[in-house]
């Protein structure tokens, strides 16, 4: 059973260097937001973790309203809820 908690409503801006890999909390359970801490699995919300893999150094930005179309990147889905 899906079970999406908004950890806030706005994105995580994240610096990522080329070779990173981060493992999004796609649920909102995590209490080590943007990532992952295996909450999924303890509440059974039916979801699962997004792997990101960066081959260049950038900043990217998170979604934290865990709403976005983008998959675990922000896209402005928070402007709406």
């Amino acid at each position: 059973m899906s079970n999406i908690k908004i950890a806030q409503k706005s994105p995580y801006t994240v610096e990522v260097n080329s070779g990173d890999k981060k493992v999004w909390c796609s649920c909102g359970h995590s209490e080590n937001q943007p990532y992952c801490d295996g909450a999924h699995a303890r509440k059974e919300t039916g979801m699962k973790p997004v792997v990101c893999k960066f081959e260049n150094s950038e900043t990217v930005y998170f979604c934290g309203c865990k709403h976005s179309k983008n998959g675990a990147f922000c896209d402005g889905s928070h402007n709406s809820l």
